[in-house]
């Protein structure tokens, strides 16, 4: 497995290597690494570094988040790019501990104990390990900058025990593989879109349901957590979004394909452009074609809006985390900013590396 970036680690490596120790650990590690894409983050170098220490047994989990603590207790100078860095970090090593447990207890308790051990200390307007008290809508460049509906603020607690109790007497003792993915995709799907935090609900809802799938007695493929985690957010969205004047209806396709690579060894193709609303339409058009669908999905006046609003979000947001965070290419995305730029909508300010954009329009 080529990685983009040559500090990172071939997980992949460890796994097929099969001594049990270092694949456990490597298919935690990869799958908490790769779960930071649905928020934009990158973790660093030191991270994958200390997590090398950690599969070769020469430090505790324990200890790695220790190391990691004190790496950035200890640094004199920050730049932009550290708080974002610090955040992957310190979840990616939360995650990979959590993972490593055997203990679970399907509860929306434990769905509020994971979000707490997660992002404790590292939100600053949200916190960790409570429900929000606040309705929330989010712009989706999947949806052309539509939001998903989430469950009002006063009923989250409510709907959680309800989806949760109507789960758990679910009886999975008469249906297929095949089926008992369809439901669980439905469930998992339910539960993300009642969002019951300010930040942070798909890594919760991803590091849940990997151990409600292992309690299950599932044996859960790394793989897709590791490479597609944004297009399992962006499946997600598909699932809950309906707009029935533009004939679109809640759609689990491409989520139950994400499961099925994970839970059934598929090797279903999940590129993050076949979830937007408007591909199937494109297709019907104009055929499938790699290089004219991705100008499409990457040069449309949406996506420049979708760039807009996450920026207005957050300011030091990369090209490359920007391109994670709406599914196209960094070169489709830098060819945004520029537009962007010349049309008199942003502007650049401070060095490359360490500035951030300022919105004039």
């Amino acid at each position: 497995m080529k990685k983009e970036n040559s500090f990172e680690i071939d997980f992949d490596s460890y796994i097929r290597e099969g001594e049990p120790d270092k694949k456990e650990k490597s298919i935690a590690w990869s799958i908490a690494t790769g779960l930071q894409q649905v928020d934009g983050l990158t973790p660093s170098a030191y991270l994958y570094e200390t997590a090398k220490r950690n599969i070769e047994g020469e430090i505790s989990i324990e200890e790695a988040k220790k190391l990691i603590d004190s790496y950035y207790e200890s640094k004199t100078s920050r730049t932009d790019d550290d708080d974002d860095k610090e955040e992957a970090d310190k979840v990616s090593a939360r995650i990979t501990e959590l993972l490593s447990e055997k203990s679970f207890s399907f509860t929306p308790n434990q769905l509020l104990s994971i979000h707490e051990r997660l992002f404790k200390g590292l939100f600053y307007k949200v916190k960790a390990g409570e429900f929000r008290d606040y309705n929330i809508t989010k712009k989706e460049w999947v949806l052309n900058g539509d939001t998903v509906l989430y469950a009002n603020a006063d009923l989250i607690n409510e709907t959680l025990k309800y989806d949760f109790e109507t789960e758990k007497n679910f009886d999975y003792s008469n249906l297929s593989k095949e089926d008992a993915v369809k439901h669980i995709t439905r469930f998992v799907a339910n539960m993300w879109q009642i969002h019951p935090f300010g930040e942070g609900n798909t890594r919760t809802t991803a590091v849940f349901t990997i151990k409600y799938l292992r309690s299950l007695g599932f044996n859960v493929n790394n793989e897709p957590f590791e490479k597609h985690s944004w297009y399992f957010r962006n499946a997600l969205v598909r699932a809950n979004y309906t707009n029935m004047q533009k004939g679109i209806y809640m759609n689990t396709e491409y989520l139950e394909k994400f499961f099925r690579n994970i839970l059934l060894g598929e090797n279903n193709e999940l590129k993050n452009r076949y979830t937007h609303i408007d591909y199937d339409e494109y297709i019907k058009k104009f055929g499938e074609n790699e290089k004219s669908s991705e100008k499409k999905f990457g040069d449309n006046q949406k996506s420049s809006e979708i760039i807009l609003e996450l920026l207005k979000e957050n300011p030091k947001l990369s090209a490359k985390k920007l391109s994670e965070k709406i599914g196209i290419t960094s070169r489709a995305v830098e060819k945004q900013l520029a537009s962007l730029v010349d049309k008199g909508y942003i502007k650049r300010e401070g060095s490359p590396k360490g500035g951030h954009w300022e919105i004039l329009k």
